[in-house]
This record gives C-alpha cells, sequence and structure tokens, in this order.
C-alpha cells in the first residue's frame, strides 16, 4: 500500500468499507460513509492541484525560454554598441545612464542655476531648477517670500524677459557657469 497513489489508496479504503458491509442505518455506518466520501473528495481537490501545478511548471519554462531569448537579444544588441568592450563580460563600458547608443535620453546631466534679484533686499541669490519647481520660497537674506507662480509650459523663469524681469515678478536671469 506503501506505494500506492493517493487516489488508489482512497479507493482501496472505499472498497474495503464496501466489502465490510457496513450498516449505513447505525451512526457509526453513517460517519465511515461520510468521512470516506470526503476522502474521495480531497483526493480528487488534490489531483487537480497537483495536475494544475505541473501545467504551471511547464508555462514557467516557457516563460523562462522566452526571457532568456530577450535577454541574449538585449545583449546581442549592447554588443553592437560602439562603446562597449566585448573583452568584458559582455558589459557595457559606459554607465547605463550615460552610454551614447544605448540611451536615447539627451538630458543635460549638469544642473541648471539661476539667479533670483529679490524684490525687497535688492539681494541677488543661485537656486537651481529644482526649487523653482516650488510655489515660493523665503530669501535667504531678508526672509522676504518669493512666489514663482507659472505653468509647466509656461517656461516661466527659463528664459529672460526684455526687462529681466520674471512674469511672477521676480528678476530672474541665468547664470552662466563659465563666469564662476
Amino acid at each position: 500500500m506503501d506505494n500506492m497513489k493517493i487516489t488508489e489508496k482512497a479507493a482501496y479504503i472505499k472498497g474495503l468499507a464496501e466489502g465490510m458491509r457496513l450498516d449505513e442505518n447505525t451512526n457509526e455506518g453513517k460517519l465511515l460513509k461520510v468521512i470516506i466520501d470526503l476522502l474521495g473528495d480531497v483526493t480528487r481537490e488534490i489531483e487537480d492541484l497537483n495536475e494544475n501545478a505541473m501545467d504551471l511548471a511547464e508555462e514557467i519554462d516557457e516563460l523562462s525560454d522566452d526571457l532568456a531569448d530577450v535577454e541574449e537579444t538585449v545583449a546581442d544588441w549592447c554588443d553592437d554598441c560602439p562603446c562597449c568592450d566585448d573583452d568584458d563580460d559582455d558589459e557595457c563600458c559606459c554607465d547605463d545612464d550615460e552610454c551614447c547608443c544605448c540611451d536615447d535620453d539627451d538630458e543635460d546631466d549638469e544642473p541648471v542655476f539661476y539667479e533670483i534679484t529679490c524684490p525687497k533686499c535688492k539681494k541677488t541669490i543661485t537656486v537651481d531648477e529644482d526649487v523653482l519647481s516650488y510655489d515660493s520660497i523665503k530669501c535667504p537674506v531678508c526672509g522676504e517670500t518669493l512666489e514663482f507662480e507659472f505653468d509647466e509650459d509656461d517656461e516661466c523663469c527659463d528664459e529672460d524677459e526684455d526687462d529681466g524681469a520674471c512674469c511672477c515678478g521676480n528678476k530672474i536671469e541665468k547664470k552662466d557657469e563659465d563666469k564662476e
């Protein structure tokens, strides 16, 4: 009985019970019949779960193979990169964020600085473009609130107006990095 499958064991127990001709009119007979029926149901559920697990395992193997193909294709594409060294375990010699042929992003990694003249104390402070994304900041010299009201599309504070004042009322000039 040790080498039998679970379904075979359940069928064997059911056969034993039927062979014993249990009286289903007694409390014990009713209980054993319900337990044997339950055992059959549990056995079928386990078999279904095992079957589903096997199906899922096959699908995972197929997905793993597909992913390996994609990884190989990507690795082959990067091997064609003129700045990658084929002798270095197929790894790109440049940083992924800065690769000239693997990265389509042409964003400048250098921060952009702006000079803002406070309307109250007339002092000029230097901020980066991240600071301009806030609604307002306090002037570090006099504490005056400097407000920036603009939409992303307006490019407010990014370009100088004719009089050097931004549409938000503050005088803003793009700081020239070469002057430093």
